[in-house]
């Protein structure tokens, strides 16, 4: 049965659904992240996505200030925009830190232009995977897809 139009559909997690969030951030190529800074939101372009051991994770530098406002408060959200098929992505949840190496390895590896200022043993590379995630893909002429992770 078919959602009524601007009906939301919400679906649990399936590595299905994390696999086209992170293909749709893939292509998209640019996402923006939205974390708080003490009461100011702040808003900047990231570009790194990977789905490892059935987690949808980002990266970032540990000396940056994103960084630090994701310790003080891991709520965030990120969002993407297709323009050829006018398809917007939402993903709003909890970012936790993994210090394993292993994914650090694996993000480099699917990011290897990242490889000149991170590394994988290096204290400054962080990877952030989503926890207690929804994530809705939208446009203006099908009803909303939403589903957890």
């Amino acid at each position: 049965m078919k959602p009524a139009p601007n009906q939301s559909c919400f679906n649990h997690f399936t590595m299905a659904n994390i696999e086209k969030v992170c293909e749709f951030l893939d292509k998209t190529k640019t996402y923006y992240l939205a974390t708080a800074d003490g009461d100011q939101p702040r808003v900047r372009p990231f570009g790194t996505a990977l789905v490892y051991d059935g987690k949808l994770y980002i990266q970032t530098g540990k000396v940056k200030p994103v960084s630090k406002q994701l310790a003080a408060n891991p709520k965030a959200e990120i969002c993407a925009f297709d323009g050829e098929t006018g398809t917007w992505l939402r993903v709003s949840g909890e970012l936790i830190n993994d210090d394993s190496r292993d994914v650090k390895v694996a993000m480099l590896e699917k990011h290897p232009e990242l490889k000149f200022m991170y590394s994988a043993d290096d204290d400054n590379t962080q990877v952030l995977y989503f926890k207690d995630a929804t994530a809705t893909f939208s446009s203006f002429t099908a009803a909303p897809e939403t589903f957890t992770f």
